[in-house]
């Protein structure tokens, strides 16, 4: 994919934020921690090859959640209003946008629903994209 640069930020408006990079994924995920931390069905998120994360006001706001026995995932968002926020994974280089935060359409697409065996019973149907156990090869 492109190299793209998104903006967003939560729902009361306090924390801002810019990122850019590569574009690698779009998955809608359905494991239970995505769940967990959306309070929905999925969690849609954005993986780009982060080149910036900017925090362009309320970096104050951000509050971070880890999970102790994950090995990478935590959760990143708004001490205010508890919005989801973008999270990077340094150790693979990884900027992990939730795409619910972008002010405006990012020009992609979902491609693929993943974690889909840990779906709930009530989520959604796959439709047209292709299901995955786990992360696609």
């Amino acid at each position: 994919m492109s190299k793209k640069t998104f903006t967003g930020g939560c729902l009361c408006g306090g924390v801002r934020y810019r990122a850019s990079g590569e574009v690698l994924r779009f998955y809608h995920c359905h494991c239970g921690r995505c769940r967990k931390t959306n309070g929905t069905g999925h969690a849609s998120n954005i993986m780009l090859k982060g080149d910036a994360l900017e925090w362009l006001q309320g970096e104050a706001l951000l509050g971070h959640y880890k999970v102790p026995e994950a090995e990478r995932f935590y959760n990143r968002f708004c001490k205010q209003c508890g919005s989801p926020l973008p999270r990077d994974v340094p150790n693979h280089g990884l900027l992990i946008i939730p795409a619910g935060t972008l002010d405006s359409d990012p020009g992609i697409r979902p491609e693929a629903r993943i974690f889909w065996d840990s779906r709930a019973e009530w989520s959604c149907e796959a439709g047209e994209l292709p299901t995955y156990t786990e992360y696609p090869e």
